[in-house]
């Protein structure tokens, strides 16, 4: 079964053709990145403008890579929820037009449930039930995949999204959006044990998390020796907040597997690109004895491939949708409309 796929929940507009939810022929991505730099974060109306820009070039860029034409696409799945939503309309209603076209069905694809699908390309050999991580610019959960469709959060951020303190502490240190790599590369030369940093705790729930309290704590401290014109630590500054991350997300992902009894743990989303919680995380299940699924860097970030993933499976489930399909710009990946059809 081919499917063109249109992911557009922030600033990468993507269109993909993949088979039978596990290969991927063809994967467009336009990366707005450089024009979000100039204002140190993406601003939603530049980001919708230049979607409807490119969404339809990347389209026949995506079909022509894949050796097909529109007449073969069996279906057609597009990212409807959660991101910003002038975004998340301009891929709507361009898959909702080309659906219509070519008479094929419209798939309505959750955006967190196409991360962890990033990983079914990764490794065929991964089916669910599973544990995943989410975290990303938006997102920072926990979730037990029971199925390819059945999903439950079983911890989350109370605040902040890890990829956003990311982005927010790389501005604060004066390097460039997006910020999570270059905070990374900064990073290599600190010594993280240089700044004590808090590691937030909820009680009555292990698997929740709290981010916003650090990205204040590191903010502070940037601000404390401009205001006293002291020289700054930089790399050990951005080594440090990387373990506080760190810290925060490992032993609760591994709490959780063990709470749950799961062997295998998926991780997902853009800020499974950073060297060092890749690093522990692998430290931590070979400590555990359990199997770890972490993406390469390229289906880490946002891509229409985790799209048409899990457009497949959603489409074996049964799920179709219609000329009134609408984005949200905001869903939970377990929100009882997941269910519907």
């Amino acid at each position: 079964m081919l499917i063109l796929s249109v992911e557009t929940s922030c600033d990468e507009t993507a269109v993909a053709v993949t088979r039978d939810g596990r290969t991927v022929l063809a994967d467009e991505i336009y990366s707005q990145a450089d024009m979000h730099a100039l204002y140190g974060g993406v601003v939603p109306e530049i980001a919708s403008r230049n979607h409807i820009a490119v969404i339809g070039r990347l389209a026949d860029m995506a079909l022509q890579n894949a050796g097909i034409t529109k007449k073969d696409i069996d279906a057609v799945a597009v990212t409807y929820a959660p991101g910003l939503i002038g975004a998340l309309l301009v891929g709507v209603n361009f898959a909702k037009g080309l659906a219509l076209s070519l008479g094929v069905p419209l798939v309505p694809v959750h955006h967190i449930r196409g991360h962890i699908a990033a990983n079914y390309i990764a490794y065929p050999e991964l089916e669910p039930p599973f544990l995943a991580l989410v975290v990303s610019g938006g997102n920072s959960l926990i979730a037990d995949v029971r199925g390819y469709t059945d999903i439950r959060i079983v911890g989350a951020s109370r605040d902040d999204a890890a990829g956003e303190c990311f982005d927010k502490v790389a501005r604060v240190l004066g390097l460039p959006y997006p910020g999570g790599k270059p905070l990374d590369d900064l990073s290599q030369g600190g010594d993280d044990t240089a700044f004590k940093l808090p590691r937030a705790k909820i009680d009555g729930c292990p698997y929740d998390m709290s981010f916003s309290g650090l990205k204040t704590a590191v903010v502070n401290i940037v601000h404390n020796a401009e205001q006293k014109g002291e020289v700054l630590d930089r790399p050990s500054l951005a080594a440090s907040f990387a373990a506080a991350v760190s810290d925060t997300l490992v032993p609760r992902t591994m709490a959780a597997a063990g709470g749950l009894g799961y062997e295998k743990i998926a991780i997902a989303g853009g800020v499974a690109a950073n060297s060092r919680i890749r690093a522990d995380f692998v430290k931590a299940a070979a400590e555990k004895g359990r199997t770890l699924f972490i993406p390469p860097l390229r289906l880490c970030g946002d891509n229409g491939a985790m799209i048409g993933c899990q457009g497949y499976y959603e489409f074996c489930a049964g799920r179709r949708a219609g000329m009134e399909l609408n984005a949200y710009a905001t869903m939970d990946v377990d929100d009882p409309r997941l269910q519907m059809q």
